[in-house]
């Protein structure tokens, strides 16, 4: 969203899980944040880290396609995290016995370059891991490595060699804090011992405090008089990402009705929450068509259930028999796969969709 002025500048709620993440941060500990998109679990490390002064180092395993690449992305958030002359300088230093060349450019970031076997990128690998640590110690301060969709390695480093090294480091490096970021946790993620911060859809007191000050910054407010607020925060349902994406719609669409902007606060009716919801909608239309198309039938069926008929026992006799959903296995497997997808809130909150849009857009596509 680019041109966006509803971005937050600073957390949004959020401040006991703050609270925890800093504490966690400063103990040395190891953390997994788990919730749907959406939910601020990047932007809770960002604020976290801040609070505590660590340097942060940033990889999103879906980028990476294979060792090379996920060493290149790793090189990538050290010189990021790490990108003073003299910082950077230790770095070659510490690098000196790798065949590693470091490109640097005027208005340029400086890059590490190398051509290696497998032996040589498994070496590279073993010795980049360890430079955060050394890094840590020379500066005196905290490194926070961010991991995000970490299973996906596994779709390349078949024998598993990859991610165990890795679980070995969370458990080892005394100044560096590993954050795993995820939908759900995973089995394994309990047996690292690792502490666990999971995000519950945002509160309607927290979201619409943030919401109206925003607003009113921009000249708009809620009708008093109607359903206007309620309709929005229905809409929503605790989710930032798309009430930042319906209030920016909204705001357009305020620009094209008024002369002279900002001027007097413009009242919002539910009519213009519910329009800018379906135009909103239909630019995301796509990509939810898209995502349908690539889930089995049986999650589609449970996805369509849960939007249309809300319910907190879709495993009820009734639900089953009114939706004819699969019985037993099959529908709990279904709800599961919706869960690790980030699409479906499991039993704690309800069985709920996570995306209020993608279930906006699912009520009005089947009437």
């Amino acid at each position: 969203m680019s041109n966006n002025p509803f971005l937050p500048q600073k957390l949004v709620g959020r401040q006991a899980e703050l609270s925890q993440v800093s504490e966690i941060l400063l103990s040395d500990g190891d953390l997994l944040i788990a919730g749907v998109a959406g939910s601020g679990r990047r932007t809770l490390v960002k604020w976290a880290a801040k609070n505590v002064g660590a340097r942060v180092i940033t990889l999103d395993c879906l980028r990476a396609t294979d060792g090379d690449r996920f060493l290149k992305l790793l090189a990538e958030g050290l010189l990021h995290a790490f990108n003073l002359s003299e910082e950077l300088l230790m770095i070659r230093q510490l690098l000196k016995e790798q065949p590693v060349t470091f490109e640097t450019e005027e208005q340029v970031k400086p890059k590490m370059v190398w051509k290696l076997t497998a032996s040589g990128i498994w070496n590279l690998f073993q010795n980049l891991l360890s430079i955060p640590q050394q890094m840590a110690e020379w500066l005196d301060c905290r490194v926070a490595i961010v991991l995000h969709n970490f299973t996906h390695i596994r779709s390349w480093d078949r024998k598993g060699e990859w991610e165990e090294y890795l679980r070995r480091e969370i458990q080892l490096q005394s100044r560096v804090s590993y954050v795993l970021i995820a939908t759900v946790p995973e089995p394994w993620m309990h047996k690292l011992s690792i502490h666990v911060v999971e995000l519950s859809p945002m509160s309607t007191d927290e979201l619409c405090e943030w919401l109206e000050s925003t607003m009113q910054a921009k000249g708009l407010r809620f009708d008093p008089c109607t359903t206007s607020l309620q309709l929005f925060t229905e809409y929503i349902q605790g989710n930032l990402s798309d009430a930042i994406a319906l209030i920016r719609r909204i705001w357009l669409d305020y620009l094209t009705q008024v002369d002279s902007p900002n001027k007097a606060d413009f009242l919002i009716q539910p009519s213009h929450v519910h329009q800018n919801m379906l135009v909103l909608i239909e630019d995301l239309a796509p990509t939810f068509e898209s995502l349908i198309m690539l889930l089995p039938p049986t999650q589609v069926r449970v996805l369509e259930s849960l939007a249309i008929d809300p319910t907190v026992s879709p495993h009820s006799r009734e639900y089953i028999q009114k939706h004819q959903l699969s019985r037993g296995g099959s529908l709990q497997g279904a709800l599961d796969s919706l869960e690790q997808k980030g699409l479906v809130y499991g039993a704690k909150y309800g069985y709920r969709i996570a995306l209020p849009t993608l279930q906006f857009w699912l009520r009005q596509r089947l009437g």
